[in-house]
């Protein structure tokens, strides 16, 4: 299946310290591809998969669920292991939450999280109907390009695959039952006008995680998909520090 100019992965060779990061539910590399060169360009080493079913055709999408998402995270960060002594992992929306639970079952092995408008969970009626809407209904409107900063466009379908969407819930599931397994150091941008997701999510973080844990920063010109809008310098500025303020090399 052909993938769309703009949507492929990338990856780069640097340091010993390394960052995962992980796109959004129907978006593809393109929504961190900025993010993900400014960290090369300042010697990490760096992994960008391209999530099964993202970055071709939403008709594509309609046949993978979480698990395979997840499975190519995870894939993609055991690559990352045979390059990286230490490792942070990073992610936008979906790819926030895929980054917490990968944080779950790696362990010690993910050093730290940075987060943007992570998705963990219900927003909407659709999640809840989805297993019912799937059955009859192929696809809705999509939500990709929720971009407040004009001329800017994500690279994401128009359409949501609601069989994909409706194995979100399990993904949500699995995360929240184990948060408290989440021992890293967490810092999260939060857009203050997001339609795509609510601020519920960020209430189940702070819910699960101790205020000395969980950072939260408001990014107040930007809509969903941050790391192509108005606040994507900060949150690159800002996870460069983070990454150099919890690495074993930051702290010699």
């Amino acid at each position: 299946m052909p993938v769309m100019p703009g949507a492929e992965p990338f990856s780069h060779d640097g340091s010993d310290t390394g960052v995962l990061l992980c796109h959004g539910f129907t978006g593809s590399p393109h929504s961190l591809r900025a993010w993900a060169q400014y960290l090369a360009d300042a010697g990490l080493s760096v992994s960008l998969p391209r999530l099964p079913g993202h970055g071709t055709t939403w008709q594509e999408m309609a046949r993978t669920r979480w698990e395979d998402w997840y499975a190519e995270v995870n894939r993609a960060f055991e690559e990352l292991r045979g390059r990286a002594d230490q490792i942070f992992v990073m992610g936008l929306s979906m790819g926030g939450c895929l980054a917490l639970r990968l944080a779950e079952v790696q362990g010690d092995a993910v050093s730290g999280l940075v987060l943007v408008n992570p998705s963990v969970t219900a927003d909407t009626r659709l999640f809840a109907l989805a297993p019912l809407l799937k059955l009859v209904v192929p696809s809705l409107k999509g939500v990709a390009s929720d971009i407040k900063k004009e001329g800017v466009t994500e690279i994401g379908y128009d359409r949501t695959p609601v069989r994909a969407a409706a194995t979100l819930p399990g993904l949500w599931r699995a995360t929240k039952n184990q948060l408290r397994d989440v021992t890293q150091p967490v810092l999260v941008y939060h857009s203050t006008e997001d339609h795509v997701v609510s601020a519920a999510s960020i209430n189940v973080l702070r819910q699960a995680l101790p205020p000395d844990q969980l950072t939260v920063r408001d990014c107040e010109n930007s809509f969903h998909v941050a790391t192509l809008d108005n606040d994507a310098q900060t949150i690159f500025t800002g996870s460069l520090e983070f990454v150099r303020a919890h690495s074993r090399a930051g702290r010699e």
